[in-house]
């Protein structure tokens, strides 16, 4: 009687053991994906950072130039003026009734008038570097007038 309580002990300490390894291996495998899956997630994210890195270095400098140099960047112009589109007629409207509307003597303030000086000034930056970058032709030259020639060759 006792051995057949003992066996019966015995097969049920056996499937504990059983289902116990079982459960370790599901959390080994389990670890085992979600870390190669991080693993891949940070080698994703360090070559996107490299490429960002890459593309800001190029362009990067000479547009951080011209924010500091004029104090801030074009969206920020952008959303001081209230625009989306680099319009000059948008541009001279908005301008003209935010720098009217803050006047100190009218009851506005200085401080808000010059962002939006500065705001236009920012934008109007931009404007000329892309009209200058216009007048560039396929040869990367221009002429004296600031209109490129038919055969590379400035006027």
């Amino acid at each position: 009687m006792f051995q057949g309580i003992a066996r019966a002990h015995d097969e049920a300490t056996q499937d504990r053991i059983g289902t116990a390894k079982f459960i370790a291996q599901m959390i080994v495998i389990g670890a085992q994906v979600v870390g190669r899956a991080f693993t891949q997630a940070l080698r994703q994210e360090f070559a996107s950072s490299q490429a960002a890195r890459k593309a800001a270095d190029s362009t990067g400098t000479k547009e951080a130039a011209r924010n500091s140099l004029l104090g801030m960047s074009l969206s920020e112009a952008k959303k001081v003026l209230n625009i989306q589109k680099l319009d000059p007629e948008l541009i001279q409207k908005s301008f003209d009734h935010l720098f009217k509307v803050n006047d100190k003597t009218a009851g506005g303030s200085f401080y808000l008038q010059s962002k939006v000086y500065r705001a236009k000034e920012r934008i109007d930056a931009e404007i000329s570097k892309d009209a200058k970058s216009d007048n560039v032709n396929s040869d990367g030259k221009t002429s004296s007038d600031g209109k490129a020639t038919s055969d590379g060759k400035t006027e």
